[in-house]
């Protein structure tokens, strides 16, 4: 990100006012000023992820006169899931929407996205904090994906999980620990497959909400699979009953 970014108090809010999408804002801790509180006002009233952190870490990003605070510029425009799911049913088709719960690997992002391209996806759903950056790493390994599918960054994914089940959206996780498989359940309907990180899964909210928990067998002693695979085993399972 570092061919990405804005340096400045000023020129941050600048950019804010103007409209650029911030991906992520970073701000030195203890700083006090009257410059510093409108920036802290307008990032809480645009509803930009923060982060405090020590002056050591803004120097590694960049010597020059930063003044305490650097933002990275987002590489895609972030939309609503309020806005596109609309357009989803208007379109005649049947929603299929991924829910990417703390994916924290960018090249793991980006590899989902090309798949999700591939498998029809209609739209990534990504949580503010927790979750990879859209960085040129990402972009890069999703061969172009990431600027053709809408992806909503969301401050509250559970909220996002109710609106979509009240939308008539099933609601699919996939966990290692699950007793059905990917292949029992009917994926011809409107859903939302929701795949977690390799650490901590799906989290215990979003599977309390999930209309099905699912697991993909596997006979080999390892037991897992890196999230891109799994989540590309669970799309194309859609795709094909779908077909």
């Amino acid at each position: 990100m570092k061919d990405n970014y804005i340096y400045g108090s000023r020129p941050v809010i600048e950019a804010i006012q103007s409209g650029k999408e911030i991906e992520k804002l970073l701000i030195q801790k203890g700083l006090k000023s009257e410059l510093h509180s409108k920036l802290l006002k307008l990032v809480s009233e645009r509803s930009i992820p923060y982060q405090f952190v020590p002056v050591q870490k803004l120097n590694r990003v960049s010597r020059k006169n930063h003044q305490g605070v650097i933002a990275y510029v987002s590489l895609i425009s972030y939309q609503k899931i309020e806005d596109v799911l609309p357009l989803i049913f208007e379109s005649g088709k049947t929603p299929f929407v991924l829910i990417l719960d703390g994916i924290t690997d960018v090249r793991n992002l980006g590899a989902i996205a090309r798949t999700a391209e591939c498998a029809g996806v209609d739209t990534i759903l990504i949580p503010e904090k927790g979750s990879a950056q859209v960085n040129p790493d990402a972009m890069k390994t999703s061969s172009g994906a990431l600027n053709k599918i809408p992806v909503c960054r969301e401050k509250n994914l559970k909220r996002v999980c109710v609106y979509l089940k009240d939308s008539g959206i099933k609601l699919l996780a996939a966990s290692e620990k699950a007793s059905r498989s990917y292949y029992e359940v009917n994926m011809k309907d409107p859903l939302a497959m929701v795949m977690g990180s390799e650490e901590k899964g799906v989290g215990k909210e979003i599977l309390d909400l999930s209309d099905d928990v699912l697991r993909i067998p596997m006979l080999g002693g390892i037991q897992s699979l890196n999230v891109s695979v799994a989540a590309g085993i669970m799309m194309f399972e859609c795709l094909k009953q779908r077909s």
